[in-house]
């Protein structure tokens, strides 16, 4: 079967069949993406490391996703988006079993290297599978699908890394999502079987083409800089959740640590349960408005140092307010340049992951430095910031692109 884009695409079963193997990848390869932050202590006590610096283990993982993303989307466009990722899935299924096996850090922190570096072939490449199946009135909800495949990985990644690393060890959990990525891979070799999206070919001056569509698009800087932002002072504090919790007196369990990081994915399963009656009712205006209040008002009220129920509960209004922001974000990145889609998620995607990588940084010194309480009034007036941009200038394009 043959899926090509645009309106003449294939039935709605065989799409939705497509896009659930699609999502499923994406699960799999979510459960990376976090899968070390409730275990920051463990691993610094086996591998008798610091902890602040085995909390940078996140910005290798994020480091080369960002950095191959220029030549993981002109890759999928070439070679076809499902065959990338099956290939990437392979290699996460590889990185997973060696990192567990890893005899010292320096060992742990090149197989999260190279994981994501493989995961960055995943998301972005699916982001853009479903931009090209499904046509941009719908593509809010399909790819908040996807979204909810990646935050229910984080929702059951990051407790379960904790459970089974206070059982077992963290390198179980490593073992575990090996299988569990195996299993993904299974299933992406046969739903994929015979399927071809759209691709070019090898065509290094179609990739250029694209990469100047996609950066004369006036869009283009407030895409990837609101994204880039949202990973520097949103995500950034992930990695220092365990640590936190330990330093204000409350458990030192991997668990919890991991139950709090969750309500971040169970603030996003709460948006995409609710995303279609929310565009009806406020639009993508008050989705990027009241989504930078509640990431703002969220990272505020970590300062307060509370018990790791409420921590978890201001953790979920973080996950709700920021895909309800980035969700409408990524579908304007996904109309970049609608023939080099692949590259223009991919870019999407690197520049939040690069934010990613520096926001460990960014909190590491802030913390060291400036204290808790400064650096996350900091971090949320920028969000509150990078919100009410965004909300103006991506609002001017939707009244262009309605009245046109």
């Amino acid at each position: 079967m043959t899926v090509p884009s645009g309106p003449a695409g294939p039935a709605a079963a065989a799409v939705r069949r497509v896009l659930v193997v699609a999502a499923f990848a994406n699960f799999s390869s979510s459960l990376f993406m976090r899968a070390i932050d409730p275990l920051v202590p463990q691993v610094a006590a086996d591998m008798a490391t610091d902890p602040a610096t085995v909390a940078l283990l996140t910005t290798a993982f994020a480091l080369p996703y960002a950095v191959l993303q220029p030549v993981l989307g002109p890759l999928a466009d070439m070679i076809g988006k499902t065959r990338l990722m099956t290939i990437c899935v392979a290699l996460l299924v590889v990185n997973a079993f060696a990192g567990a096996l890893a005899p010292n850090f320096a060992f742990l922190f090149a197989t999260r290297v190279a994981t994501g570096a493989a995961a960055g072939g995943i998301f972005p490449t699916a982001l853009a599978l479903a931009a090209d199946l499904v046509p941009v009135q719908q593509r809010q909800v399909a790819v908040s699908r996807l979204l909810a495949a990646g935050m229910l990985g984080n929702l059951l990644g990051t407790p379960g890394a904790g459970l089974i690393g206070d059982l077992l060890g963290w390198r179980a959990f490593l073992v575990f999502v090996g299988i569990l990525c195996a299993g993904a891979l299974v299933t992406a070799i046969i739903g994929f079987r015979h399927v071809e999206t759209k691709h070019s070919g090898l065509d290094l001056a179609a990739a250029a083409k694209g990469y100047r569509t996609i950066f004369h698009n006036p869009l283009a800087k407030f895409c990837f800089g609101a994204v880039f932002l949202e990973g520097v002072f949103l995500t950034g504090i992930f990695p220092y959740v365990a640590v936190l919790q330990q330093q204000s007196g409350g458990s030192s369990r991997a668990a919890i640590a991991g139950l709090i990081i969750a309500g971040f994915a169970l603030g996003g399963v709460v948006y995409s349960l609710t995303v279609s009656r929310l565009l009806t009712r406020i639009g993508e205006v008050g989705l990027m408005r009241t989504g930078a209040g509640f990431m703002g008002c969220g990272l505020m009220a970590v300062s307060l140092r509370l018990s790791w129920p409420y921590e978890a509960v201001i953790f979920m209004a973080l996950g709700c307010g920021f895909y309800m922001m980035h969700g409408v974000i990524q579908i304007y990145a996904t109309d970049l340049a609608p023939a080099a889609r692949g590259s223009a998620a991919a870019i999407h995607s690197g520049f939040f992951c690069l934010g990613m990588a520096i926001g460990p940084i960014y909190y590491r010194y802030g913390l060291g430095y400036a204290g808790l309480t400064v650096s996350v009034m900091v971090a949320a007036a920028v969000i509150f910031v990078t919100g009410f941009v965004c909300s103006v200038k991506l609002r001017r394009a939707v009244v262009r692109r309605v009245g046109a």
